[in-house]
Order: structure tokens, then sequence, then C-alpha cells
């Protein structure tokens, strides 16, 4: 026999479907054995999981954002430090490689880009306020995990690359009249600190944000002068400019051998 869920348990879960109650509580859902297992391994305050094995399939399915409901799901608490209000209090390493994402909207893209960090050891990921919740469920299930190993805040875009070129490290945007990417001169972020941006689905990078940006870079096409797509889908311009800066990283480790 199951373990008993009160009406009251099951709305509130249900509830943190909703960015305005995932705010008021300080807390979001994770599904899936997989995620819920990350999540207890993680730095993250686990408050409650629940199994369908212990409170049964109907209590799960009310809770659950799935439409096939999985068979594990946790509430978990956010970190005290998601937002950044003022970055001269931030400690930033010295050195190193980050995202920025200015107004990224759907969750889709989102969790897939925080896959990409993951993958590619981003050193830490940035989001404009208007970004989409990167509780937002869709975004925690795109993320297949990487949400419990990238380090991940929202701040002033526009603030954080100002601060980053006066520390003396780089800036770079995605741009349709950049430089070539593959042809430019590029700081990995091994000696000084390098943030990588990238703008919205529709409209690109803002341009408070753009005339704070150190160079212009741009994904070519192939051919080069033969352009069938206008742009690219924001999470494979993000994978696609972060692997050309991992590729210099390990050229010019390979370079120093």
């Amino acid at each position: 026999m199951g373990i008993p869920v009160t009406n009251n348990e099951i709305k509130f879960v249900k509830s943190l479907e909703q960015k305005k109650n995932r705010d008021s509580a300080g807390m979001f859902v994770v599904e899936g054995e997989k995620m819920v297992e990350e999540a207890m391994r993680s730095s993250y305050e686990v408050f409650r999981t629940y199994r369908t094995a212990e409170i049964g399939a109907t209590a799960m399915s009310r809770m659950s954002s799935l439409t096939s409901p999985s068979p594990a799901l946790a509430v978990l608490r956010k970190p005290g430090d998601l937002v950044i209000k003022d970055l001269s209090y931030f400690a930033l390493p010295e050195s190193g490689l980050f995202l920025a994402l200015d107004g990224i909207r759907d969750p889709g893209n989102l969790g897939t880009i925080i896959r990409i960090a993951d993958w590619f050891g981003i050193d830490a990921v940035f989001a404009s306020l208007d970004t989409v919740d990167i509780y937002n469920p869709k975004v925690v299930q795109a993320t297949m995990g990487a949400i419990f190993r990238v380090r991940f805040h929202y701040c002033d875009i526009s603030r954080l690359s100002r601060f980053i070129s006066l520390s003396g490290g780089d800036t770079y945007g995605t741009f349709l009249d950049g430089g070539n990417i593959y042809s430019k001169e590029l700081n990995t972020g091994e000696k000084t600190k390098s943030l990588i941006v990238i703008g919205n689905e529709s409209n690109g990078i803002s341009s408070e944000v753009a005339a704070t940006l150190s160079d212009r870079l741009f994904i070519p096409s192939y051919p080069e002068n033969d352009r069938g797509s206008e742009s690219l889908n924001a999470a494979v311009a993000a994978a696609v400019t972060v692997a050309e800066f991992r590729r210099r990283t390990i050229h010019n480790t390979d370079e120093n051998e």
C-alpha cells in the first residue's frame, strides 16, 4: 500500500510549475530516476522525494508535469545566489571561459545550452533577467542533469561584459555581420577571462550589450557565399562557438607540450 499524500501536498508540488509559485516558495521540481539521483548527489538541498512505488500512480500523475509521469520526483530548494545584483561583490576567477545569455526565451534552448556548457566545461553561465527561468520544468528536463553541474546566475549582462573588459578580459558576441570565427584571434580564457554572449532567438544580442563587446564573431555557412537559412538556432550557435574556443584551447596545449 502506498504512503498517503495529502491533497494540499499534491497541489503544492503541482503549483511549482508556475514561476510565481517557484519564486515565492523558493523551490522547484525535478522528475525522473536519473535526475532525482543526481539531485541527491548535488549541492542542492532536497526538500522531499516522491516515488510511484511509495505514493501510488494516481498521486504521482497528479503531481507530475510530464505527459507520462516518471517513477520518481523531487522538490528542491533554489540556491540563494541565483541572482547577482552587485557584480563588484561577486568573485570571478582571474581566468576562465564564461557564457552569457542575452534574452533566451525558449526553455528547450536554455536547457540545451546548459548541457553544452557542461559538456565543454564552461566555468559559469550568466543570463539576463529576461531569460527564461532555469527552474522552468521544461528547462530542467532539457538539461538532462547538467543543471546540477553548471554554475548559473542571472545578472545584468552589459555590466558583466564591462566588468570583464575592465579586468583585462575579452568579450565576444555572435552576429551576422561579425568576423569569421575560424580566422579570428580568440582569447580562450586560459590566462584571462573570456566571455561569449549568445543573443535572443529572434532579435539577437541587444544593442546595449553589443556596445560593450570587444569583438563580433560570425559562424560562416557552407558554401560561405550561399547561405540558405537566415541564422542558426541559439543553442546550435552556442555549441559551434564554444566548440571552436575549446578547440583552440586543445591546440594551444598541444603546441606547448
